[in-house]
């Protein structure tokens, strides 16, 4: 069989190009440390990679996110120490004021404290987020949470009830937020369940009545309806009568006055309490419904009770009634906080849990694209080196049949 010059040149340097392409390709593979360097070596390992990959940058935005709830429920629990805090001050102060001793112009000091303690809440409840918003606002975020009002008696909530989340796992969307007014205005007056409180006149009237918070006997018999407790007489000879002001008859239905003994419970309709001190003539108390105050209406209240005058028994009742509500929705208000700052500290209990998963994932994947993608090192330069050695040993036979010629054997 005849081979042509021309033939033998088309083969040798094809079957060069063919081992150099290889060699070439080895050598790419071990400078990236990738088996594949296009998707056609592997369609379904890279689709698989592909995958993989994604997956893992999502898993990556998760942890950025993680970390800014972090970051925003950090300074909500600040805030939430804080507001603790002011609280316990505020009590100390409410405490202290109750001392029968203090002059009005000493618990005028005391005020001038309180409404310190006042304005340092109302710059905790609006504390900036950090990120050109605000931690209490809401949905509402460049809001001004609070404002105080101008005619006084508190302050007023310019936010909305949302509670803003981030995506922090796949399946998991978690709050970084409280609204300003489940933290700062969710607090029940009294005892939960209902509310007493004297008549403003009884100071006028010069009575000495002082009424406790009350509690509840029979959650059934509660009928949420106002009363009022009306004081007849005077001395050993004062009666009291319980009328439902809602429905407009006594209770019970008819009544008659009974008679008033100092300390001694009131009982009615699933509710007690005591009235201690000898009320005057006229004379009356308030049952109504517990509602909802805003920690700033009650500091507000407090600032009021205490400049004003409380000489005589009279003014001493009023003090006590006064700073006796007052004390009651401040632990609740310490209870509710508490119990905001035990919902944070849960969530940021959480994305502790989620990191850590969040961690493990990031190894699996990391794992799965080695196995996909990542060259066997050891092979390849085996490979590299027998490809090396078959090109070398090419070459030098392609150079030799190259040169050849019949005219080398004839003389």
């Amino acid at each position: 069989m005849r081979i042509s010059t021309k033939t033998t040149y088309d083969i040798g340097s094809t079957q060069i190009n063919k081992l150099q392409s290889a060699l070439n390709r080895t050598q790419q593979q071990l400078s990236s440390n990738r088996r594949n360097l296009t998707p056609a070596d592997d369609p379904i390992a890279s689709a698989r990679a592909l995958e993989v990959t994604q997956s893992q940058s999502i898993n990556t935005q998760f942890v950025t996110n993680r970390q800014n709830a972090k970051n925003f429920l950090g300074q909500e629990l600040q805030a939430l120490n804080t507001t603790q805090q002011l609280i316990a001050d505020v009590k100390e102060l409410v405490d202290k004021a109750g001392n029968g001793t203090y002059t009005d112009s000493e618990r005028a000091m005391l005020a001038t404290e309180l409404e310190v303690r006042l304005n340092d809440l109302l710059a905790v409840a609006n504390t900036s987020d950090g990120a050109g918003g605000y931690l209490f606002s809401g949905y509402k975020s460049t809001t001004v949470p609070y404002s105080m009002n101008a005619a006084g008696g508190g302050a007023t909530y310019q936010g909305d009830q949302g509670q803003r989340t981030l995506q922090v796992g796949m399946s998991r969307q978690l709050a970084t937020s409280d609204a300003g007014s489940t933290v700062f205005d969710n607090n029940m007056t009294g005892n939960g369940s209902f509310v007493t409180a004297p008549d403003p006149g009884n100071f006028g009237r010069g009575g000495g009545g002082k009424i406790s918070a009350g509690t509840v006997t029979n959650p059934v018999a509660l009928t949420g309806h106002n009363y009022s407790i009306a004081f007849s007489g005077t001395g050993a000879a004062t009666t009291y009568l319980v009328t439902d002001t809602t429905l407009g008859v006594t209770v019970p239905s008819p009544a008659a006055p009974a008679p008033y003994i100092s300390g001694a419970a009131i009982s009615f309709d699933g509710q007690q309490f005591d009235v201690k001190g000898a009320p005057a003539n006229g004379d009356t108390f308030t049952v109504a419904p517990s509602r909802k105050e805003s920690l700033f209406t009650t500091l507000s209240t407090a600032l009021t009770v205490l400049r004003q005058p409380a000489s005589g028994t009279a003014g001493q009742a009023r003090l006590s009634n006064g700073l006796d509500a007052v004390h009651v929705i401040l632990d609740t208000a310490f209870d509710n906080v508490l119990a905001v700052q035990a919902d944070v500290g849960s969530r940021l209990k959480e994305l502790d849990y989620l990191d850590s998963a969040g961690e493990d994932l990031e190894l699996q994947y990391a794992g799965t694209l080695s196995d996909l993608q990542d060259l066997d090192i050891v092979k390849a330069i085996s490979l590299f080196t027998q490809q090396e050695t078959t090109l070398k040993a090419a070459q030098q036979t392609y150079t030799k049949v190259m040169g050849l010629s019949l005219f080398n054997y004839i003389n």
